[in-house]
């Protein structure tokens, strides 16, 4: 995040989309569109498109990495090259990886793992498209293919940010706000227990504008939480 910009993020209270300071992007989600998945879905977020597929639980390979204790949640997160305009060199690169893993810290706090030891859950997410925010994105696909496999979990896990762009602390940034703003602050939570299983600040806020961003965040979660259950149900009504 450079907060530097000849751009006006903000302006009168409305940004550059047309969003208020509290308003999420448009959000689409649908359920099991993968036929060789066991559970897949699928979520544009504003211009961001995201697809994830889960395979397990199933026997652990190599089976020396194999927990005889529990399952292994392995996440692999990957941006397509065609995801974002300068065309992205194709592989896992730092960001990639630093994103599996907190995404596989994040879900493995929901999913009754004890229940299959010496097995893997993989969990594979692609994002199509980049708009900002994509580990959010990624990440709420992840847990919707989850629920679509059946997978037992105590809870979802949700995910959504909050920021601070144009001097604002805002809801939901997109990616020139992504890019100019000053801060961005990624969390998932699960929501029966209001457990807080992934948060991240990239940038700078004081400790009034963390707390108000930290609020916009979580409730912008509960609002996507909404969301996830209407499409889990929906799948469920056209079974």
């Amino acid at each position: 995040m450079s907060g530097k910009s000849d751009i006006k993020l903000i302006e009168n209270g409305v940004r550059l989309d047309g969003r208020k300071p509290d308003e999420l992007r448009p959000i689409k989600m649908e359920i099991g569109i993968l036929k060789n998945a066991q559970g897949s879905a699928y979520v544009e977020w504003g211009k961001n498109k995201a697809i994830a597929g889960v395979y397990g639980p199933r026997v652990m390979h190599p089976k020396r990495l194999s927990n005889p204790t529990e399952s292994t949640v392995r996440v692999t997160y990957n941006m397509a090259p065609f995801s974002v305009e300068d065309r992205k060199r194709p592989g896992p690169d730092r960001r990639s990886v630093e994103i599996s893993k907190i995404s596989s810290e994040a879900l493995s706090k929901v999913i009754e793992t004890h229940l299959y030891p010496d097995t893997s859950i993989d969990v594979f997410i692609e994002i199509l498209q980049a708009d900002a925010g994509t580990r959010c994105v990624g990440l709420t696909a992840a847990s919707l293919a989850l629920a679509d496999a059946g997978v037992p979990m105590r809870d979802l896990v949700v995910a959504c940010a909050a920021g601070k762009a144009g001097g604002e602390v805002i809801l939901d940034l997109f990616k020139d706000e992504d890019n100019f703003g000053e801060a961005d602050l990624p969390m998932a939570i699960a929501p029966r227990t209001g457990e807080v299983v992934l948060l991240q600040m990239d940038g700078q806020m004081t400790n009034e504008e963390f707390e108000k961003g930290f609020d916009l965040a979580y409730n912008g979660c509960l609002k996507v939480y909404e969301m996830m259950k209407q499409a889990l149900l929906a799948k469920e009504v056209q079974q």
